[in-house]
């Protein structure tokens, strides 16, 4: 995980994540794991799965503040990505977490 908390306000989280040739759709699967554990995570706002290439996804995801990024942290998405055994066999190497600030939106940030 790379970047600062910095000073309270609206937060994010950039996830990027290789999967292994041939692990594709299980990186898909992985990511709709993911969406169904963050619909019941009051403090999630805009959650998007994104793919860039045919191995390659991202996650980005919005937070009201840190203390909504933090719960995010130790709820099921977070559970799905400590699942060791799940990620090495799909990924190339551990997902890379960006804590970044939002600084303009168009979109509600949580609640």
């Amino acid at each position: 995980m790379t970047g600062e908390n910095g000073e309270d306000g609206h937060k994010a989280f950039y996830i990027h994540i290789e999967a292994r040739p041939g692990k594709e759709d299980d990186v898909v699967q992985m990511l709709r794991d993911i969406y169904g554990c963050v619909l019941d995570e009051s403090a999630t706002g805009p959650w998007f799965g994104v793919r860039y290439s045919p191995t390659t996804f991202g996650i980005f995801e919005a937070f009201p503040n840190i203390a909504g990024r933090d719960a995010h942290v130790v709820g099921g998405g977070g559970d799905i990505f400590r699942d060791n055994s799940r990620v090495n066999e799909i990924l190339t190497s551990p997902a890379h977490v960006y804590r970044v600030d939002v600084l303009r939106n168009k979109a509600a940030v949580g609640t």
